[in-house]
Order: structure tokens, then sequence, then C-alpha cells
């Protein structure tokens, strides 16, 4: 849990999604709003799944 939760590109989303969320509350809801919503799920989706392909590859490495 701690790779997820300390790994650089977690975090950065999770900057990102405080960006979103002040947008959301100040600014205009348009198709604009939308894609920023989406933007942020695909960035957070590409730092979890490389975050387990990096886990799954040290697994690989470990075994004989």
């Amino acid at each position: 849990m701690r790779k997820i939760l300390f790994n650089s590109a977690i975090i950065s989303a999770l900057i990102g999604a405080f960006n979103v969320i002040g947008v959301t509350r100040k600014g205009p809801r348009d198709w604009r709003l939308i894609l920023m919503w989406i933007s942020w799920a695909a960035t957070t989706a590409i730092a979890v799944g490389t975050i387990v392909k990096q886990a799954s590859d040290k697994d690989d490495q470990l075994e004989f």
C-alpha cells in the first residue's frame, strides 16, 4: 500500500484532483469540465497501472 500512496505519480494525481475540484466549485459548468474530469481519471488510472506493473515486474525478477 505504501508503494501506491507515496509514489510521485499518485501524489501528482492527487494534486491534480484538488485543482479539478477547485475548478468544479468555482468555474463554469460546460464541456471543458467534463474533459478535465476524464483527463484526471485517465491520469490516475495510468499511474496506478504503472505502479502495479512495476510491482509485478519486481516480483517476477525475484523468482528463479
